[in-house]
């Protein structure tokens, strides 16, 4: 249970994040892609990666302004990877945030579109003309590329795709979702890191948190998957068992898919408390929202 402290500051960061979403999404862009955009990406999903960033920067007393753009960006990469995961092409599911997918709302081609040009406004918000030192945005640009790319996000949607209904062991589904999902929670921890001051082990030991949380988050994403109805996910239900893809409930069983969560939970934990950093405790409360979460 959250406590009132964090709730609150929760609370604070989610609607710094959804106002900075709406101002920066444009609903004018040309022939309805505006639109197609901005419901893609407001008025629905937990946040989670914009608020590691927020927090890991906190966790270092960083650059406020720039945290905040970063928060933006990384939920705008997350949000386009979902809009195409979503199209018939890939997994061609027709709920979302608990509302219609962008393609099944606004069409394949208005759906291909809007992902594309959130990918590239996800960089253009990590690169303002004022206010963010040019070296910090090459930092935050290079660390969300390279977690967005072949070798982390893309990357993990190709194997995702080829792996439909063939069986893997544990090492390669945890590659797989080390790429998928992992990289990018990471990126989130260390983007937000970036904008401040944070000694070499106290970044090794912010980049395993983010590892492990990264892991933790999918594990329990495949959990909930055979635990929760649609209504509650906002998405649908048992799709990856439906469309046979091989997941930690198909691979390691349920109650052992629980046990790898809470071990990576305590990875996470004790990767943190390696950072010794005072400012981390949301940090810490994050990781333990992200694994005892019901959605």
């Amino acid at each position: 249970m959250m406590s009132a402290e964090f709730d609150a500051w929760v609370r604070g960061e989610l609607a710094r994040v959804e106002h900075a979403l709406s101002l920066w999404v444009p609903g004018d862009a040309p022939a309805g892609l505006g639109a197609a955009m901005r419901y893609g990406v407001l008025d629905g999903g937990k946040r989670l990666r914009p608020l590691l960033v927020r927090a890991a920067c906190e966790a270092v007393d960083g650059h406020a302004d720039a945290a905040l753009r970063a928060a933006v960006a990384v939920e705008l990469i997350h949000a386009y990877s979902l809009v195409h995961d979503d199209m018939p092409c890939m997994d061609n599911d027709v709920l979302r945030r608990g509302k219609p997918t962008v393609h099944v709302q606004y069409g394949e081609a208005a759906a291909m579109l809007s992902g594309d040009a959130m990918q590239a406004l996800a960089f253009e918000v990590l690169t303002p003309l004022e206010g963010v030192p040019p070296e910090l945005q090459a930092r935050l640009c290079g660390l969300l590329a390279r977690a967005a790319g072949h070798a982390g996000m893309a990357g993990g949607q190709a194997i995702d795709l080829a792996s439909t209904g063939k069986a893997l062991d544990e090492s390669c589904l945890r590659d797989m979702h080390r790429r998928k999902t992992g990289a990018l929670l990471q990126a989130s921890v260390l983007m937000g890191a970036v904008c401040g001051h944070c000694s070499p082990s106290a970044w090794a030991a912010l980049s395993e948190f983010g590892a492990a949380l990264g892991l933790a988050f999918q594990v329990v994403d495949d959990i909930l998957d055979v635990t929760q109805a649609s209504a509650t996910l906002g998405k649908t239900a048992g799709k990856d068992l439906h469309a046979n893809k091989p997941t930690y409930v198909t691979v390691l069983g349920l109650d052992e898919a629980r046990r790898q969560a809470q071990s990576l939970h305590a990875q996470a934990l004790a990767a943190l408390s390696r950072s010794a950093l005072p400012g981390a405790s949301h940090l810490r409360m994050l990781a333990d929202m992200l694994v005892d979460r019901e959605s």
